[in-house]
């Protein structure tokens, strides 16, 4: 195990675990939701959150800048080299705002394109997801900690899981024809990476626009369980892109 990444990743959990609070007080509340200058919604939660990220990253990393997705809808995006943390204090806004607990707290690690350090935390849920480089991946709910690993796709077909926000049927099912699908169920937020991530789905496809902010974390959890995430082309997926956003990917288990 890497000792400096495995202790870095513990004060991440915890910067995460912080801002989750922050979340379920404005979750618990009678909040309002504002639109931004791409019309998506953003609230207290997202705001607060990033506030606090933002400032216990710079005190535990000042070195390392930091991409995050509020400050950089108002235009504040640093200049990054070869490592930079991707932060998005709150994916799943809308998920947020219909309060089914399917919203997370994303921090990650980008070294050289590739994420090397993720936790994500859906607080409403009560579950943390968390890994590294020469860490593996694990999962923390209702006190426990848990190593998790992909698992290989079985005779009966694959469980796939996509996204609840931006269903598009067609392009969907045409991704998965000719595929043995045993299930297929949807969720929210970047908590489906973390599914393949957990054993728990074998395949996500994603046939729709999204930032790195959006999934950093998620693929850091991942990669350290042992899966991969593709481009539709079949390259690994990187990161620190012009704009920031990504092409169609995947994201896989065990083949």
């Amino acid at each position: 195990m890497n000792e400096s990444m495995a202790v870095l990743l513990e004060d991440v959990i915890g910067i995460a675990r912080a801002a989750g609070e922050l979340v379920m007080e404005v979750y618990r509340s009678d909040f309002e939701v504002r639109g931004k200058v791409d019309t998506s919604p953003v609230t207290e939660a997202d705001e607060r959150a990033e506030t606090l990220i933002l400032q216990a990253l710079a005190a535990r990393t000042p070195q390392i800048p930091v991409i995050s997705e509020e400050a950089a809808a108002a235009g504040q995006v640093p200049e990054v080299g070869r490592r930079f943390w991707l932060v998005d204090p709150l994916d799943g806004t809308k998920e947020f705002i219909n309060r089914n607990g399917e919203f997370t707290v994303n921090i990650a690690l980008i070294d050289n394109g590739e994420p090397v350090l993720g936790v994500v935390l859906a607080p409403a849920l009560e579950r943390l997801f968390a890994g590294a480089r020469d860490c593996g991946a694990f999962i923390e709910q209702a006190g426990q900690r848990q190593a998790i690993h992909c698992r290989a796709v079985t005779e009966e077909g694959m469980d796939v899981v996509a996204s609840r926000s931006h269903g598009d049927a067609e392009a969907l099912d045409a991704f998965l024809d000719g595929r043995k699908v045993r299930s297929l169920k949807s969720a929210g937020s970047s908590l489906k990476i973390c599914l393949v991530a957990a054993g728990e789905a074998d395949l996500y496809p994603r046939l729709g626009r999204t930032m790195e902010w959006d999934i950093a974390a998620g693929h850091a959890v991942l990669v350290a369980a042992g899966g991969q995430v593709c481009t539709l082309a079949g390259d690994t997926l990187r990161y620190g892109k012009p704009g920031l956003d990504n092409p169609h990917f995947y994201a896989r288990g065990l083949q």
